[in-house]
């Protein structure tokens, strides 16, 4: 009888020895940056294809500053009324969705 109690103590205490185990834990950090890169360029530099697709486009609009990246996209900072926006488009006119 003393060997069961015995036993059952050596296993008892074996098994509380696994259950107290360091927690593990995983800290995974996701950085995301969204690089513009865009440079401001003087208005007169613009292509001619973008300044007429944004008067076919919006009339009314006017452009108060221009950006232009390394992959010639241009970014527009536009006012149309009151509201205030920007646009993106290629050299060749075409818009851009970003």
């Amino acid at each position: 009888m003393k060997n069961l109690f015995l036993s059952a103590a050596i296993v008892l205490g074996g098994l509380t020895s696994f259950a107290s185990t360091t927690p593990i834990t995983n800290s995974i950090v996701k950085v995301i940056s969204v690089a513009d890169d865009y440079t401001e360029i003087k208005l007169e530099e613009l292509p001619a294809p973008i300044v007429e697709a944004l008067k076919k486009a919006y009339p009314d609009a006017v452009i108060t500053k221009a950006y232009k990246n390394e992959k010639s996209e241009y970014k527009l900072d536009v006012t149309v009324g009151d509201k205030v926006g920007n646009l993106f488009a290629n050299a060749d006119g075409t818009w851009i969705k970003k």
